[in-house]
């Protein structure tokens, strides 16, 4: 297992400005950063990845779709390409990064709604936008798709979902993501639901109800650390937490009120939540098989 911390705390678009965050996240004994890298380039990302090994950091991507003119889910062909051009072009900053993994909502436009769930059409574009992408990065990087919750967005929104998503586009690179806010929200079974999608399961958030310090809410995360070590999980337990720093992304997560002390505490917090939830865990797998 291997922990990591998102920098959607603190941006959107990681610059030399926030390099002394990733020093302080390899301090703090973090094994890598997630990166989002939706507005940034190519040259820019491989930047970065030089800057993270320097600093003994490995990455990880976030990317997105933000534009309704490069919806992969569009039955208009022109806008559908659109979307995939934009797919490849996450996977290339991806790579460029040095990413073990992109990671994200890149099947929509957030906050995008069309009144019902996906149709049987959308769904099969959505599909073929995916198996494009997945063609593009080849074997240079995985892909974990993330289901966001109901309020979010309406073309992937459970776990069960995402791992039929996963077997339709059919690359072995190909997977989903289990985020504990979302499931709190969309999964009738949060901890079972990771039992049901094992198969598909290629990324891990650790997010509180709340979306502050983790372990400070309700989620029941030594169940799901139990869970995932009982499916053999064993990559990528990235902390998700959203503040007030950025009034647009505030905006776009719905956070309008403090939800932690400090940055500082969400990071130190989260990490021992992963590294003691991680140990009890596997400790008792072990014990059990022994």
């Amino acid at each position: 297992m291997k922990a990591g911390f998102s920098l959607l705390l603190w941006t959107t678009e990681v610059t030399q400005a926030h390099h002394g965050i990733l020093r302080d996240l390899a301090r703090a004994g973090y094994d890598g950063a997630e990166i989002p890298i939706t507005g940034s380039g190519v040259a820019d990302c491989a930047a970065l990845g030089r800057v993270m090994a320097d600093i003994g950091l490995a990455a990880t991507a976030s990317g997105m779709v933000t534009d309704a003119a490069a919806n992969p889910m569009s039955l208009d062909p022109s806008v559908a390409q659109a979307g995939v051009d934009h797919l490849r072009r996450l996977v290339d900053r991806a790579v460029a990064l040095g990413a073990e993994v992109l990671i994200g909502p890149f099947f929509q436009p957030l906050g995008t709604f069309s009144g019902t769930g996906p149709t049987d059409a959308e769904w099969a574009a959505l599909v073929r936008a995916h198996r494009a992408m997945a063609d593009h990065a080849g074997d240079a990087l995985r892909l974990a798709v993330e289901p966001l919750n109901r309020f979010e967005c309406y073309g992937l929104t459970t776990a069960a979902q995402a791992a039929r998503l996963v077997a339709e586009v059919g690359h072995s690179l190909y997977g989903s993501l289990y985020d504990t806010f979302h499931a709190n929200i969309e999964e009738r079974d949060p901890v079972g639901a990771i039992t049901a999608s094992a198969g598909a399961l290629g990324y891990v958030h650790v997010s509180e109800n709340d979306r502050g310090t983790p372990g400070r809410g309700h989620i029941d995360f030594a169940a799901v650390f139990a869970a995932l070590a009982a499916v053999g999980y064993d990559g990528w337990i990235t902390v998700e937490a959203f503040g007030q720093a950025l009034p647009d992304l505030a905006a776009a997560t719905r956070v309008w009120r403090p939800l932690f002390g400090s940055e500082a505490e969400v990071y130190t917090e989260g990490l021992a939540l992963i590294r003691q939830g991680w140990a009890a865990a596997t400790t008792g797998r072990a014990d059990n098989a022994g």
